[in-house]
C-alpha cells in the first residue's frame, strides 16, 4: 500500500538529492530529481489552491501527470483567483519539454551539465514559489 502523499516534503527531498548528485557530476539522476522536485512543488501549490485529492493525497486523474505534462496544467489551474501570484514566478514556456520520466532508463552518458541546468533553474523557480505559498499559509 502506498504511503500518503506529501508533496512539499517530496519536493524538498528530491531537490536536496538532486543538488547532491549535481555536485558529484551525476547529471542523469540529478536531472530526473529536478523534474520530480518541480512536479511535486507544482502539485503542492495546486493542492493548497484546491486541487482535488483523495484520502491518500493522490491528485485526481487530470493532475496525475509528470512535470512535462503538468506544467501547462499548472498554468491553467493557476489562472484562477489568487493563482497569478504564483504562476507569475515561473517561466511562461515549459522548461521541461525535453524532460521525461522515461529517461531513467537512458544511459548516463546521454546527459551533460548543460542539459541539466535549465531543469535546475526551473526547479529553483518552483522552489521559490513553494516558499511563497508557505509564507502565504497555503502549503
Amino acid at each position: 500500500m502506498p504511503r500518503p502523499a506529501d508533496f512539499v516534503d517530496a519536493h524538498r527531498r528530491h531537490w536536496d538529492d538532486a543538488e547532491l548528485l549535481l555536485g558529484s557530476a551525476r547529471w542523469a539522476n540529478a536531472d530526473q530529481l529536478y523534474g520530480f522536485s518541480a512536479e511535486c512543488g507544482l502539485k503542492a501549490v495546486m493542492q493548497a489552491m484546491g486541487m482535488p485529492v483523495d484520502a491518500a493525497g493522490t491528485p485526481s486523474e487530470r493532475y496525475r501527470k509528470h512535470v512535462r505534462e503538468l506544467w501547462p496544467e499548472f498554468r491553467s489551474f493557476a489562472a484562477g483567483p489568487g493563482g497569478a501570484r504564483y504562476s507569475s514566478r515561473l517561466p511562461k514556456d515549459n522548461p521541461f519539454t525535453d524532460w521525461s520520466h522515461h529517461d531513467r532508463y537512458a544511459a548516463s552518458t546521454a546527459f551533460r551539465k548543460t542539459n541539466v541546468e535549465p531543469h535546475r533553474k526551473a526547479a529553483r523557480k518552483v522552489r521559490d514559489m513553494v516558499r511563497l505559498a508557505m509564507q502565504d499559509g497555503r502549503s
